[in-house]
Order: C-alpha cells, then sequence, then structure tokens
C-alpha cells in the first residue's frame, strides 16, 4: 500500500491547540467497523457503548516533563528534550541548536541547580549528555522541566496536568497517550460500577510518534521501538475476558499495539515486559482487541494506518472527511473516536 492512501484534508483551524475545559465533554465520533455507519456523541456518553463484562484497557504512562531550557558556558542559549535514560545521570537528547552543542559542552539549567557535559553525537544526531545534580533527578526535572508538547501544538500549556491523564502513574514517556487524555475519574468510576473491568498497561511513548513515514510503500516503513509492561492483573483480565467471549477495548493506539504485541493467537495475554516496534497496517489480523478509542491523527502517519486495519481505510477515510465537515477537533488536544 501506499502513503498517499491515507493522505486528506485537513484545515490548519481544525488542530486544537488547547484542551478542551472539561476532559469528558469533547465529542466522541462512533464508527461502527462493519458497517461504516457514524453517529456523533460527547465523550461522557461512552457508558451507552460498553457492556458488562467488557474490559477496558489504558495506558497508565506518565509524561515527563523532558523539555529543559538552560544557557551554554558560552552564555547562548540551549534547550534539550531528554530522549532516553541511559542510566546513571547520562540521557540521550535532542538538542537546539545541535550545532552549538558539539562534544564538550558544558550546560546550566536552573541558575545551577542542573549542569550537564555533552559526551557524544549519537546516531542519528542525538546528543548524549551527562547530567550533574543533587538529590533526586526525577524531582529535579519536575521543577526544571516542561511538557515537550507535540510540534503542530504552538500555544504555551497552562497547566502541565492536562497533558497527563487522571490515571498517569509510570513515568516515562516523551508524549501523552492522549486518547486517555478525555476520561475523568468519575467516569471511570461510573464505567467500572457498570460491570466493566479496567486494568492498564505501561508503553513510554517516544518522539518517534511523531516521526513521518517517509517511504512511499508503507511495508517498508520501519517503526521506533518502545518499552512497555503488561502486568500480572491485565494479563489475566484481557485472558478472562477473551476466553468468556467479551470484548476487549483498547484506549489509545499505544494500548492496542502493546496488546497487540504480546497476546497469543488465541487472544490470551501473559504477563510480560519489552520492547515493541509492532506496526500494524490494513491487511494486519487483530488478536485481542477487539475495539478502540482514539483521536483523530495526521494524515499519512501510522496512527491512521492502524485505525484503518481495524475499520477498514475506506470506513477511516469517510469519517475523517465527516470530521473535518463537522469541525471536529484533531490531534493531541482534540476530539475522540470509539471504533466498535
Amino acid at each position: 500500500m501506499k502513503k498517499s492512501d491515507f493522505d486528506f484534508e485537513l484545515p490548519e483551524e481544525l488542530i486544537a491547540q488547547t484542551p478542551i475545559q472539561q476532559r469528558d465533554h469533547s465529542r466522541l465520533m462512533h464508527l461502527d467497523k462493519q458497517t461504516g455507519e457514524i453517529s456523533h456523541e460527547h465523550f461522557y456518553d461512552l457508558p451507552r457503548f460498553l457492556k458488562k463484562g467488557d474490559c477496558l484497557v489504558l495506558n497508565d504512562s506518565r509524561v515527563l516533563p523532558a523539555r529543559l531550557i538552560g544557557c551554554r558556558s558560552t552564555g547562548g542559549s540551549v534547550e534539550l528534550v531528554l530522549l532516553r535514560d541511559l542510566g546513571e545521570g547520562r540521557w540521550e537528547c535532542l538538542s537546539r541548536p545541535g550545532r552549538k552543542t558539539k562534544p564538550g559542552t558544558e550546560l546550566n539549567f536552573g541558575g545551577g541547580e542542573l549542569t550537564a557535559t555533552v559526551e557524544s553525537v549519537a546516531e542519528g544526531g542525538n546528543r548524549i549528555v551527562q547530567f550533574h545534580y543533587e538529590g533526586i533527578f526525577l524531582e529535579v526535572l519536575e521543577r526544571l522541566g516542561k511538557m515537550p508538547l507535540p510540534p503542530y501544538i504552538k500555544e504555551e500549556l497552562l497547566d502541565a496536568e492536562r497533558y497527563q491523564t487522571v490515571y498517569s502513574r509510570e513515568i516515562g514517556s516523551a508524549a501523552a497517550p492522549t486518547a486517555g487524555l478525555h476520561f475523568t475519574r468519575e467516569l471511570l468510576a461510573q464505567i467500572e460500577a457498570m460491570g466493566v473491568n479496567v486494568c492498564y498497561v505501561t508503553l513510554h511513548v517516544g518522539l518517534g510518534t511523531f516521526r513521518p513515514v517517509k517511504e512511499d510503500e508503507i511495508e517498508n516503513h520501519e517503526m521506533h521501538s518502545e518499552f512497555c509492561i503488561i502486568p500480572e492483573r491485565t494479563a489475566r483480565i484481557v485472558t478472562e475476558t477473551k476466553k468468556a467471549g467479551h470484548r476487549v477495548i483498547a484506549v489509545g493506539t499505544t494500548s492496542c499495539r502493546t496488546l497487540e504485541s504480546f497476546a497469543n493467537e488465541d487472544g490470551s495475554l501473559p504477563v510480560s515486559s519489552g520492547w515493541t516496534n509492532i506496526f500494524i497496517y490494513p491487511g494486519y489480523r487483530f488478536k485481542c482487541i477487539d475495539a478502540l478509542i482514539t483521536n483523530f491523527h495526521l494524515p499519512e502517519s501510522t496512527l491512521i494506518m492502524l485505525v484503518s486495519a481495524l475499520a477498514g481505510r475506506e470506513h477511516v477515510l469517510n469519517a475523517y472527511k465527516c470530521a473535518v465537515e463537522e469541525r471536529y477537533r484533531f490531534f493531541s488536544f482534540g476530539d475522540a473516536m470509539m471504533i466498535e
């Protein structure tokens, strides 16, 4: 299949720049994956589409405030985005301006509370940086770091918690698992009271999630790797759900990719942890998930390809055309879609 098969016209003004005031008041498009039928709802209507015995799987990864703004020893400004923890205070980072952060460059953040030395240039141009600090690094980062918002969001985020899900626990993502941003604690409690099992996986989202598909033939695209964990409770509940003939509903493409990476052919799920670079596109046979809650994605992205694998490319492109006509909000702070 070609990358252009997943293109669509998206007016720039439909890219949401700020989160909606109340999380669960975003819009929800319901898409029947068999017929392509569409209905327009709000996210607080989600319980209408859930049944007792369903299993809702969410990604509890928490976004690291991984954007650091400081200065070089020469006085010039510098910005780092932390990508990968290499241990003992060493991180692989994006740096700006790259040409000014050569090996040996000394960096300063927060008036000296955090300093760093650029050690080397990694493959792809990223920097390996050694940080120097007192105390606990994550606590220093909480004080000095900013949210690494996606490149298509130009406005500053006033409340950093709005780029975290209400159930986020495991720190490690460079970007939010955004389908979960619509949930409130009250909505989750209402869903559990219906007899729906709510459980969690962890997938730490990398900035590679924003990397465009460059290959014309999508089969030639290589996905970035991300670390994920399936705990015992989730493995047990998902396995029991499949055995009983009930539905497994993934919240977000990250939860979907985690489940599909480790599920057995019969949909059962083992306790697991490890890296995944699974690329799901039309023709893929889903082993575990039956339905998906997700946001509206970029044209020609791996995410719209995954959604098309579940609901069919024609149904998805028609739904996106309808979303544009109905002025849905797109991407991280945008509206949601449920596919079942």
